[in-house]
């Protein structure tokens, strides 16, 4: 039977991407610790090291020509010190009709180019399901779409290097209670693992990714490739005084001085979290945390300097909300890092660059 032209394309496309990606694996270094199956995962959560979200709410998904983040980002975020970016996704606006859910030939057209640029410079990247407002509003109702994302992303990425890293959903909420979540995220890793067996998945507990439900989330025991992650925003009235889209509220003012106490809360959290850890044999990943510029500058970056270092001292990667949009550490327009923000997160940039997964 002859194939049709479409088909022929898209087969064409899938060969020179598996092809691009096993030259970046090849040529990147990132192929020193290959996904074999005896790479111990604790390793892997150094190798993320400190990270930056990126292009979640970037008008590039919808046309380039609308992009606010540009090419060269990458190396300016590689060369200020970063080494992983977390990418966050919304593919449900582009998506077809079911039961395929097939995703749009622009959406994939973006995502590789994303992932190469980012390989390229040697960056890790985490493929990262953001969807999460539409998950915890209707979980049952979109969960084909959901898992129709990983049936088609996994063994897209199969041949991708170790550095491209799964994660199964940000943040599940609302209707994806600690019960339902827990199904979910079995079937979605289920179907990561059949074309990626050995590939890193993140994955964190219900209600938003936080630390106070660790003990509510369910991993198989077996599967070590799997790191688990959590965000923090402690306190909410801090960290999200004067966001718009908080209700009601947090009033602007408040202020986040560095006191002792200040900073014992953080470290009594994460010690929460690191306990929790060595019980379960699994590596965190702070995904998310940072203070919106409603705040004080200095108190900003006091806080997310403490929150930084000290999941640092508990040997965790973490990825900083974000780079662009709001709590921003770069800004766009200047062309220029927010350097408050920016040093708070990356003190020695030279230092940090140069111990990298590429030797």
């Amino acid at each position: 039977m002859k194939m049709s032209l479409l088909n022929r394309i898209c087969l064409h496309r899938n060969l020179i991407f598996c092809l691009l990606f096993l030259f970046l694996w090849v040529t990147s270094g990132l192929a020193v610790k290959a996904a074999d199956g005896n790479r111990d995962v604790f390793d892997f959560p150094q190798q993320l090291g400190r990270g930056v979200n990126v292009l979640g709410y970037d008008p590039i998904w919808e046309s380039f020509n609308k992009a606010r983040f540009k090419k060269e980002y990458f190396e300016v975020i590689r060369t200020g010190g970063f080494d992983t970016l977390r990418v966050n996704l919304f593919p449900f606006s582009h998506m077809g009709a079911g039961p395929e859910y097939r995703l749009s030939d622009s959406w994939w057209g973006t995502m590789d180019w994303v992932v190469a640029n980012a390989l390229a410079v040697h960056l890790n990247v985490i493929v990262d399901f953001h969807d999460f407002e539409a998950m915890g509003k209707d979980a049952e109702g979109n969960k084909n779409r959901f898992l129709a994302f990983w049936q088609q992303v996994a063994p897209h990425f199969q041949h991708a290097p170790p550095g491209v890293v799964f994660e199964i959903l940000n943040e599940p909420n609302g209707k994806l209670t600690p019960e339902i979540w827990n199904q979910f995220l079995a079937e979605a890793l289920a179907i990561i693992r059949q074309s990626n067996p050995t590939r890193t998945v993140i994955i964190g507990p219900a209600f938003w990714n936080s630390i106070d439900h660790l003990d509510e989330l369910k991993l198989p025991d077996k599967d070590r490739h799997i790191i688990v992650t959590v965000h923090y925003y402690k306190p909410m009235d801090f960290t999200h005084q004067g966001a718009p889209w908080v209700m009601p509220q947090y009033k602007v003012g408040l202020v986040w001085k560095g006191t002792a106490e200040e900073r014992d809360m953080i470290k009594s959290d994460f010690q929460k979290v690191q306990d929790w850890a060595k019980l379960h044999d699994r590596p965190i990943l702070l995904g998310e945390f940072g203070a919106y510029e409603d705040g004080d500058m200095a108190s900003r970056a006091r806080y997310t300097a403490c929150v930084a270092r000290t999941a640092e001292q508990f040997d965790w990667s973490w990825a900083y909300w974000q780079f662009d949009k709001d709590f921003i550490v770069y800004d766009i327009p200047k062309n220029q890092w927010v350097e408050p923000i920016y040093h708070a997160l990356i003190p020695s940039p030279r230092v940090v660059a140069s111990k990298t997964n590429n030797e």
